[in-house]
């Protein structure tokens, strides 16, 4: 059976093993597919870029974006996740639904329309360390296009939503937080205790409700997630350590709801976040590209996962894809080709109907 281009790049990527930060093969592999189709793609670290020919800054850019990082393989796997294989209308393998065929179905979009776009200009990019936010991918993607002149207007992700339009996602903050208490003998009584004040500032924490609500994304989420204290049982702990999962909205900034957070608990406790730069993305429903996805996307929706939509500040992005994302991260990961075939086909119908 013969098999179009992409969906054998699509298979070359599955039996090429690419976890985050180790994504230098298929970045090759996506180069040289993108090269010999005459793209003139290039390279920024592990991740791969083409635009459009005759770039006219005049002009808005849509960015085409996925990845090509995967996770490890669950253990429950029943079968080779880095073989490839076709059963009906199955392509099996670790990275095909999140977010392979994302990543082929944009590129051979971007193949079809690069010379037909005459008011529009397109950067394809697939990018690496998606997986886990890593400061290769598209942290260090956008700066190094902007360096080189090229301003992002707007931006497709692709990522497995069954090519529904997903028009907002939370942002996250973690905050690890670390309560101080005095060292003291149980028997005695001596000493503060260190879990004692934690729970008075956790129990804060827990009652913690932001007045401004999102139109889109309804409240902040905030929960206390870890909790460790105390070395022997007859000694009063002096330190207890906690982690707070915070599930921003674009109500506030993340900075903001740090400083909230840090209003709330006593002098005791010191709140540090492992970083501030996932941020909630929301698309207005009036923009452009979330009314052509919808007409072939259906109902626009707000998606529970996290992608690279969360470091796109200030550019509208649509997250849109083909595949399902309960089979992200799953054993036997697969996905449909006709999934691909009609994502390409809705894909090039949302960018040419701007």
């Amino acid at each position: 059976m013969t098999l179009p281009s992409h969906i054998e790049l699509l298979r070359q990527m599955i039996s090429t093993p690419s976890r985050s930060r180790e994504e230098g093969d298929t970045a090759t592999l996506i180069h040289d597919y993108l090269a010999r189709r005459g793209a003139e793609p290039r390279r920024i670290g592990n991740n791969v870029m083409a635009v459009s020919p005759a770039y006219d800054p005049s002009r808005p850019t849509l960015l085409l974006n996925s990845h090509h990082d995967t996770v490890m393989p669950a253990p429950t796997y029943t079968r080779d996740p880095y073989s490839p294989d076709i059963e009906g209308d199955r392509l099996y393998g670790l990275g095909s639904n999140d977010a392979g065929a994302s990543a082929v179905a944009l590129t051979e979009t971007f193949m079809r329309l690069r010379d037909k776009m005459s008011g529009l200009n397109l950067i394809l990019a697939i990018t690496a360390e998606e997986e886990v936010g890593g400061e290769n991918g598209m942290r260090a993607f956008l700066p190094a296009i902007a360096a080189d002149g090229l301003k992002v207007d707007m931006a497709i992700v692709g990522e497995p939503t069954g090519m529904k339009p997903a028009v907002a996602e939370r942002g996250l903050v973690v905050l690890d937080c670390v309560t101080e208490g005095v060292a003291g003998h149980a028997a005695r009584g001596e000493g503060i205790n260190a879990i004692y004040r934690a729970m008075a500032d956790i129990e804060r924490v827990r009652s913690f409700s932001p007045p401004l609500v999102s139109d889109i994304l309804g409240p902040v989420g905030v929960n206390v997630t870890q909790i460790e204290a105390g070395r022997q049982h007859n000694a009063i702990p002096d330190t207890c350590r906690w982690v707070t999962d915070i599930r921003t909205t674009d109500a506030y900034t993340n900075e903001q709801i740090v400083e909230m957070m840090r209003a709330l608990v006593s002098d005791h406790t010191t709140l540090t976040p492992r970083s501030t730069r996932v941020r909630a993305s929301v698309i207005p429903l009036s923009h452009p590209l979330v009314v052509a996805a919808t007409e072939y996307g259906g109902q626009p929706f707000v998606s529970p996962t996290t992608s690279d939509m969360s470091l796109m500040h200030h550019i509208p992005s649509l997250k849109i894809g083909p595949g399902d994302s309960a089979r992200s991260h799953s054993a036997d990961e697969y996905i449909m080709l006709s999934e691909i075939h009609d994502a390409v086909e809705k894909y090039i119908k949302i960018i040419t109907s701007l």
